[in-house]
């Protein structure tokens, strides 16, 4: 447990009221309790039942597979970025997509903090250097996206390196349409209430604490700052070649299984099975910025 993260309570603004919320308290408040799961607009007044997941997510892992043998088979290329706001579900729907797969094919990147002398080098080179070889499937647990996001909100960057950024992003991502990559670019998107569960959540379960960061408590008064940077993310960097996929992750369960489901719809694989895919949820996963509006 990171000990800048014990006895923090901020004062936010929540539907125009103000709220004391303290991560160490024991007890969830009642306010962020009843909210979560409708907040941000969410569509669904339930959570998907456990076995209906399960079943699903069973065969759509199956399909997975087939993927990663097709992968093999022809030598093309998948990557898909994760981005979203701390606590989004990003790690979960990674797991939930690689799970099965071979661990040798289906890499996870997850960079941490740049090196002395990745500072030097130009923004995109380290993870550039982690892009697919021929039958690979890469899953980047946040990206270069960082520096539309949490960069600029936490003073990480420039201003000038943030617009350089937004700038040279959709140029590098042409060039991976150009090279016959799959590639995905998911934006997870939570209601407030729902982030604040989470937190509280992470803070009082003993193996899920190490989650939690100083830098998740500082970010907590941050929501405006960060709803601004993503909605300017998403007009500037969403393309033809390279658009955002966006889904509404209050529900986990709901969130992989769209998300999985989307890249199967988008790939050609041997053996696709299409009545396992289903039918899309367009209340839960839509394509670019119009989508939260």
């Amino acid at each position: 447990m990171d000990e800048d993260v014990e006895n923090r309570a901020v004062e936010l603004d929540i539907r125009g009221k103000k709220r004391i919320f303290d991560v160490d308290d024991p007890v969830l408040p009642d306010w962020v309790e009843e909210k979560a799961l409708e907040s941000g607009d969410f569509p669904h007044k339930k959570r998907l039942g456990e076995e209906e997941y399960l079943e699903q997510l069973e065969k759509l892992q199956v399909e997975l597979v087939k993927v990663q043998f097709w992968l093999q088979a022809t030598g093309k290329r998948v990557m898909a970025l994760f981005e979203g706001r701390d606590a989004a579900g990003k790690g979960g729907a990674i797991s939930a997509s690689s799970a099965n797969m071979n661990p040798r094919l289906a890499r996870v990147v997850a960079l941490t903090k740049p090196t002395e002398r990745e500072q030097g080098q130009w923004y995109f080179q380290r993870y550039i250097a982690q892009f697919p070889t021929a039958g690979e499937f890469v899953l980047f647990d946040r990206s270069w996206y960082n520096r539309a996001g949490v960069e600029p909100v936490m003073g990480f960057c420039t201003p000038q390196q943030y617009e350089d950024f937004l700038k040279q992003a959709p140029q590098l991502e042409k060039i991976i349409a150009h090279e016959g990559i799959f590639f995905f670019k998911f934006y997870l998107d939570i209601g407030r209430e729902m982030q604040l569960k989470r937190f509280h959540d992470r803070r009082h379960d003993p193996l899920k604490v190490w989650k939690l960061s100083s830098m998740d408590i500082a970010a907590l008064t941050k929501w405006g700052d960060y709803s601004a940077k993503r909605d300017r993310m998403l007009k500037e960097t969403h393309t033809d070649f390279a658009p955002w996929t966006v889904i509404r992750a209050n529900d986990k369960r709901r969130a992989r299984l769209e998300l999985i489901r989307h890249m199967l719809n988008r790939m050609d694989y041997d053996g696709k099975d299409k009545k396992v895919l289903g039918t899309v949820d367009e209340q839960i996963i839509g394509s670019g910025p119009g989508f939260l509006k």
